[in-house]
């Protein structure tokens, strides 16, 4: 992962040189921000994206995707069970069955574990940016592929960064998400985790929002008793998360979305890291504006599995 060093510094000073823009430029309220802070910095996604072939917790299936059929008639232009094409209808959609809201890159709320717990649709709109802390253990993983987080890792982290932000989100950089189609192997036991010390010196001692990790269990024990620790102490959790090689260790910030079904127990998660606009990983919004929108190399078709993807006339 490429350095920067003391990058907390330095964002840090970049950011009050663009607030102070900001407030004396002639926009109202956060344009100003937006215009001098946010549209020239380095965009990088850490999700995967979810299929009908990729690793699951073993108690879950694998997803189903299909062509939506329509459920009833309207007004001709559809019969009941007709699967929506481009030639006939002019739009296709896709219907997909999820076998579990455990799928893919994900956030975890209390729910999850714990009969009292706050569900998806409990979590305040406040969690969607956040100060993003990395902390690196992927060193000590090529050594020991089941080595778990400890509190001397964020003790170290510390030392090179300053104090672990209050309110952030912390995630743990194990490059285990390299292994992500190995369907089999990603969750087999040893796979990295989060030791329990930690989480707890994490949420208490340094009082972060929570915590992230690449693998798709907590840990490895076999109660899972940091996941267990979390849940019943009403903190979400990140999983499945990808590409922290790719961001700073601070200075980043982290920006949420995730799906919001009435009382869920887990939910599909967009996590995009900010960084500096000097970071070499990411795109920023002058290089990829994002409307219009690329076209395609080809025309979409559905795979075997139901995936829309380009593909050539043959």
């Amino acid at each position: 992962m490429t350095k920067m060093p003391r990058v907390s510094c330095l964002i840090a000073a970049t950011l009050a040189v663009a607030l102070g823009s900001a407030a004396r430029a002639d926009q109202p309220g956060l344009w100003g921000v937006y215009q001098t802070v946010f549209k020239d910095a380095k965009y990088i996604d850490l999700t995967h994206a979810f299929e009908p072939d990729q690793a699951v917790w073993p108690g879950f299936g694998q997803a189903v995707f299909e062509p939506a059929r329509a459920g009833r008639r309207i007004e001709g232009f559809v019969e009941v069970g007709d699967a929506f094409t481009y030639e006939q209808h002019g739009f296709v959609a896709t219907a997909y069955a999820l076998p579990t809201d455990q799928y893919g890159t994900q956030l975890d709320p209390p729910a999850h574990w714990d009969d009292r717990g706050a569900t998806i649709s409990d979590l305040p709109a406040t969690y969607a940016i956040r100060p993003l802390v990395v902390i690196n253990i992927a060193d000590q993983v090529a050594d020991d592929p089941g080595y778990h987080l400890a509190v001397d890792d964020v003790l170290a982290w510390e030392a090179d960064h300053g104090r672990v932000p209050a309110g952030s989100v912390v995630m743990v950089r194990s490059d285990w998400h390299k292994r992500w189609r190995e369907t089999e192997r990603f969750n087999q036991k040893p796979f990295p985790g989060v030791g329990l010390d930690a989480l707890k010196f994490l949420h208490l001692e340094r009082a972060i929002l929570f915590h992230g990790h690449e693998p798709l269990d907590t840990d490895t024990t076999p109660t899972l008793e940091g996941e267990y620790w979390l849940m019943h102490n009403h903190f979400a959790q990140a999983e499945g998360v990808a590409n922290l090689d790719l961001v700073p260790e601070a200075g980043a910030l982290i920006v949420i979305g995730f799906a919001k079904p009435l009382g869920g127990t887990g939910g599909y998660a967009r996590y995009v890291a900010v960084a500096p606009p000097e970071w070499p990983h990411g795109v920023s919004v002058t290089e990829v504006p994002g409307a219009p929108l690329p076209v395609q190399p080809h025309r979409l078709k559905r795979d075997a599995r139901g995936v829309m993807r380009p593909t050539p006339v043959e």
